[in-house]
């Protein structure tokens, strides 16, 4: 798989994607997401006796 050309960032007031607005000091640097530990878990449901 070839590596993304990389862009420059936007220099106009209405761009939207947060990289851009970071790189142009509009926005402070935003948080990388930990991968998840165990992605394949069971879904956190309430018990079924209990109302929703």
């Amino acid at each position: 798989m070839p590596e993304p050309i990389p862009l420059r960032p936007r220099q106009d007031d209405g761009a939207a994607d947060a990289r851009s607005l970071e790189q142009m000091g509009r926005i402070e640097p935003q948080p990388i997401p930990e991968p998840a530990t165990n992605p394949f878990q069971q879904p956190d449901w309430p018990p079924e006796d209990e109302p929703a």
